[in-house]
């Protein structure tokens, strides 16, 4: 799962969405160096990252990219699932997408001493473009894919998969959203055994 994913599924709780938020860039035990909650968070991220790659669901997703994008198929998933849980935001929170994001961007500068360096070097674009509300356009899609894509130096290809979006909008859509309510029911199970 891509960013607001990770943001929704750490379940209002403004020190595991820290935690999940910037897990990525916490290497080993690393995490092991942030407060408690933080730490639980970064864990929670990873669980879901294995959970989701090894869903069925998802691969069937994966599946349909892999011919011409080899192994960043899942990175592709991760974002174009990010899109449908922008885009249908209202069916799983009651709070405005426009706010959600907002209250987050509020928090991580609230918290900006605690970011990891690239992670602080991220967030003013972060911001400023509202990665979290474009992703509910095609348009917010294309531009995190073109980014993704030089952030690989133009081997990804990755800008060229909103063709497949487009394609296969209706089966993209219809997987995650049988894929995202399981992945639910997971995050909060796994929060309360961390």
């Amino acid at each position: 799962m891509n960013f607001l994913a990770h943001i929704y599924l750490s379940h209002n709780n403004d020190e595991i969405t820290i935690g999940n938020f910037i897990a990525d860039s916490i290497r080993g035990k690393k995490y092991k160096e942030y407060p408690l909650q933080i730490q639980r968070g970064i864990l929670l991220h990873r669980h879901i990252d294995t959970f989701t790659d090894a869903h069925p669901t998802v691969r069937q997703s994966t599946k349909r990219l892999h011919k011409n994008y080899s192994h960043y198929s899942g990175v592709i998933v991760d974002i174009l699932y990010d899109h449908f849980l922008a885009k249908n935001w209202e069916k799983y929170s009651t709070i405005p997408l426009e706010t959600f994001a907002n209250d987050f961007y509020n928090l991580l500068e609230d918290n900006f001493e605690m970011l990891p360096q690239n992670v602080q070097r991220m967030l003013p674009y972060m911001i400023h473009d509202n990665w979290l509300v474009s992703y509910a356009s095609i348009e917010g899609i294309t531009k995190v894919l073109e980014g993704m894509n030089r952030r690989t130096q133009n081997r990804s290809k990755m800008n060229l998969a909103v063709v497949e979006l487009q394609e296969f909008y209706d089966e993209f859509e219809a997987e995650f959203t049988s894929f995202f309510d399981e992945l639910i029911e997971f995050s909060k199970q796994k929060l309360k055994e961390l």
